[in-house]
């Protein structure tokens, strides 16, 4: 159910009004005043104000001036109702940000195509306010998800850099024992280490040519779940 404010001095228009509302299936708040209309509104957070501009203390410009500047209430239709029909009163009052303006009297059709208006345009801003909100939410899951991808595909390749020195390290070591090494059974160890470490350093550099292939945000966010991207120590083959 809309919950409509009317804040407006005169007590039988007033009256009508919450009558008016009640019939046709809104639930509706009074004030007297504009003191106690800021208020209600600041208090309730009402769907639609309706609101005189001639009331004493605090007028209705001065109502909705208020209103405009509190982020709690700056969103929510103002209809001003008033007798004053000068066009500078017209323009002042939608200057202020009025959403409408009726000139007493109005008929009973004319205040409830204002009401339905608003709060329809007012239902399709929070629809589209929504809908904003959602895009923005997907597009920094997104921007988090390619930022994870990113820290992951660079885990990746250090381990991958990480696996590529290793055995270049032991074949160069290998290299430097078979220069100092007697022929026999240690230079054959030896040789047997070079042909390992070669075979396991092209077998690598293939695996460093799939991956260009492999590695997509999706691919790696499944391998950070099964824990696959932790750095893992390479054993000296020596």
């Amino acid at each position: 159910m809309k919950k409509i404010l009317v804040i407006e001095d005169e007590p039988t228009v007033r009256a009508n009004l919450l009558k008016l509302l009640d019939i046709e299936g809104y639930q509706s708040l009074e004030a007297s005043d504009g003191h106690t209309g800021i208020q209600l509104a600041e208090q309730h957070q009402p769907d639609l104000i309706l609101c005189d501009i001639m009331m004493p203390e605090l007028d209705g410009y001065a109502v909705l001036e208020a209103l405009r500047q509190n982020p709690a209430t700056a969103m929510i239709p103002f209809i001003f109702l008033t007798a004053k029909a000068e066009r500078n009163d017209w323009r002042q009052g939608m200057e202020k940000g009025a959403d409408d303006y009726l000139t007493k009297p109005f008929t009973r059709s004319e205040l409830l195509a204002a009401i339905t208006m608003r709060l329809q345009r007012q239902e399709a801003a929070l629809q589209q306010f929504a809908s904003e909100r959602e895009r923005s939410s997907a597009l920094m899951e997104k921007c988090a998800e390619l930022e994870q991808f990113i820290d992951a595909k660079d885990e990746l390749l250090n381990n991958l850099s990480h696996e590529l020195r290793q055995p270049l390290s032991n074949i160069n070591l290998a290299i430097h024992m078979l220069k100092e090494a007697p022929p026999g059974a240690q230079r054959d160890r030896y040789l047997e280490i070079l042909q390992k470490e070669f075979a396991r350093e092209i077998a690598l550099l293939n695996q460093v040519s799939e991956l260009q292939q492999f590695l997509t945000p999706e691919s790696v966010k499944l391998l950070s779940q099964f824990k696959l991207l932790k750095s893992k120590t390479s054993k000296n083959f020596l």
